[in-house]
């Protein structure tokens, strides 16, 4: 079942899974947002030229989102997390206290495993502070080539365990990644669960990996539609971060394990991704398991299109969503011990 493809044409209102439905949203897109698409488009593949390994698109990333200002409104100081490097970004208030300063995100980065930084996602991570009131733990978790799976999900395991240990309580903490963290964030719930650690609030996947033996079939299907992700490239990705491990383990690839017990999930994915087919077959086995989640597709979005809210009206609307999501569901839980 879990295997199982769900088309990408004819969105109702939700996918029937068994007795549970699957809320589906196809969301309609600004026009203006595709003048911006256009534009990161660009400018990510210009980055890319002259690269030849992880490294230097690694370094070229850095360079891409450096030339982006932090938005007013937040404050950022550097803490270590049991030894994991974060930013920790919390929205400024007018006043001494915020009802706010309980709450938290733990935001794990996109960049394939092995790039992207909590400089690189300072943009987003601020944004989404500002939009849910709540603190953002950005963190800087090990990276291949130099660190290889499971290290990124030990640093995230890491990362939460010192949230719990500064005192904020698991009704107050949510998750939230893009690509590879989207990925990290599933993985660190199903860690949680394992060791019967308290859980998170709810769990944010932007246009994750969440099958890294790429098997979707829009990763052929929209092979001519995605400007940024080929299938190779995500298996080549995979090679060097499971070093001989096999990528169905359920360990490394959220598809293939059991989700029963996760909090809400929410998913986005931009409807030309190759990745499509990650969010929705993952929709259909958390549904199958129980897990209320929420999958919306956006038309015209590239893949991390979240990352861009100066340049696409699109990623701030949805990272508006994203915070309403999360902002929902620690009201829910506020009484949760």
């Amino acid at each position: 079942m879990k295997s199982q493809s769900i088309s990408a044409l004819g969105f109702a209102a939700a996918i029937a899974v068994g007795s549970t439905v699957i809320d589906v949203q196809a969301q309609s897109a600004p026009a203006q947002s595709s003048d911006g698409i256009a534009t990161v488009v660009a400018m990510r593949q210009q980055s890319l030229v002259g690269t030849h390994d992880f490294i230097d698109r690694r370094a070229a990333f850095e360079k891409l989102m450096a030339g982006f200002p932090v938005p007013d409104g937040v404050t950022i100081r550097t803490v270590s997390a049991n030894g994991v490097p974060a930013k920790w970004i919390s929205p400024d208030s007018g006043t001494s206290s915020s009802a706010h300063t309980g709450r938290v995100i733990l935001y794990l980065h996109g960049g394939g495993f092995y790039s992207g930084s909590s400089d690189s996602h300072r943009v987003l991570a601020a944004t989404l502070a500002k939009d849910a009131q709540a603190n953002v733990l950005l963190i800087d978790y090990r990276r291949m080539p130099e660190a290889v799976y499971p290290a990124q999900i030990d640093d995230a395991v890491a990362s939460y365990e010192w949230l719990l240990q500064q005192g904020y309580s698991a009704s107050h903490i949510a998750l939230a990644g893009e690509s590879a963290g989207g990925n990290l964030v599933v993985e660190l719930a199903l860690r949680l669960r394992a060791a019967h650690r308290p859980l998170p609030t709810s769990i944010v996947a932007m246009s994750p990996i969440m099958d890294l033996t790429a098997s979707g079939e829009s990763t052929q299907t929209n092979a001519a539609r995605d400007p940024l992700l080929t299938r190779k490239g995500l298996l080549d990705v995979t090679a060097v971060y499971m070093h001989g491990v096999d990528p169905r383990n359920p360990g490394a690839s959220p598809l293939f394990a059991d989700l029963h017990g996760l909090p809400p999930l929410l998913l986005q994915v931009g409807a030309g991704e190759i990745l499509l087919d990650d969010s929705l077959r993952m929709a259909q086995a958390a549904a199958a398991d129980d897990v209320a989640v929420s999958v919306e597709v956006w038309p015209g979005m590239v893949h991390q299109w979240q990352l861009f809210p100066s340049l696409v009206p699109d990623a701030r609307l949805a990272l508006k969503h994203v915070s309403e999501f999360i902002d929902t569901h620690m009201a829910l839980a506020k009484d949760v011990p």
